[in-house]
């Protein structure tokens, strides 16, 4: 029986399990790339798939130390944290 109040785009993303997990925690005040975000995310490694990055390779920096893309899935990130993200860039 489809949801009362949620259009049929959204159904997935209600019933989904990330929508599921971001909605228990609270979004968080970040700088990404210099421009303030509200993230619900836990971690770097969380940060980088709400970003849409996940999967990617891309350099990553918390507060300025740089974060190696083995490390991202255990370091934490708090409000006011300071992300940088940095993808390859093709040409020449």
């Amino acid at each position: 029986m489809p949801r009362v109040g949620v259009p049929d785009h959204r159904r997935n993303l209600v019933n989904s399990p990330s929508a599921t997990r971001e909605a228990a925690r609270p979004a968080l005040a970040l700088v990404v790339n210099g421009e303030p975000r509200l993230l619900a995310v836990d971690t770097v490694d969380e940060a980088l798939d709400v970003l849409g990055y996940g999967g990617q390779k891309v350099a990553t920096a918390l507060n300025g130390e740089f974060v190696p893309a083995a490390r991202r899935g255990s370091v934490r990130i708090a409000a006011g944290d300071r992300l940088e993200v940095v993808a390859p860039r093709q040409g020449g």
